[in-house]
């Protein structure tokens, strides 16, 4: 029998075979999931079952699924004086993109857990960034550089 080698992708190869990934996470309501994520942040809809549903999150195939019991945000972390949800997800979009959607949120009535800002200001990796829950209680974390290049600048 033989094994495979483990696959590597470098920074190249990363760079210029950029995949969609998959998340699945927990809801505590499927028509509340179908709204947050349909509606208010403009999601496409994929296939769907009573259980579950997947959206196309900004190219990216994420499935809610019924789990109540499994649902919230727990546990924080200390990242430029604010205190961030250590279990989040989200999108890097281009600045003006996430201007437009930090609008939109903002008249939706979207209560943040940390107001859209500017974080690390004239810094490596000085990036807009914000943080609200969906209805279930799970984090997410939008955020957008002026470079792509100082997405994983140290």
């Amino acid at each position: 029998m033989n094994a495979q080698a483990p696959i590597k992708a470098d920074s190249q190869t990363a760079a210029t075979a950029l995949r969609p990934f998959h998340l699945a996470f927990p809801v505590r309501d499927i028509a509340e999931a179908r709204k947050f994520y349909g509606e208010l942040l403009g999601c496409g809809e994929g296939r769907s079952a009573e259980h579950w549903v997947d959206f196309d999150f900004f190219g990216h195939q994420v499935v809610a699924h019924l789990a109540p019991e499994e649902c919230g945000t727990k546990a924080f972390s200390s990242v430029d004086d604010h205190q961030v949800p250590a279990k989040h997800f989200g999108v890097i979009l281009t600045i003006p993109a996430w201007k437009a959607l930090a609008e939109k949120l903002t008249a939706a009535g979207t209560q943040f857990i940390i107001e859209p800002y500017v974080r690390f200001e004239g810094e490596v990796g000085e990036q807009h960034t914000m943080f609200f829950l969906d209805p279930s209680g799970n984090a997410l974390e939008f955020k957008a550089f002026a470079n792509d290049s100082a997405i994983f600048a140290k």
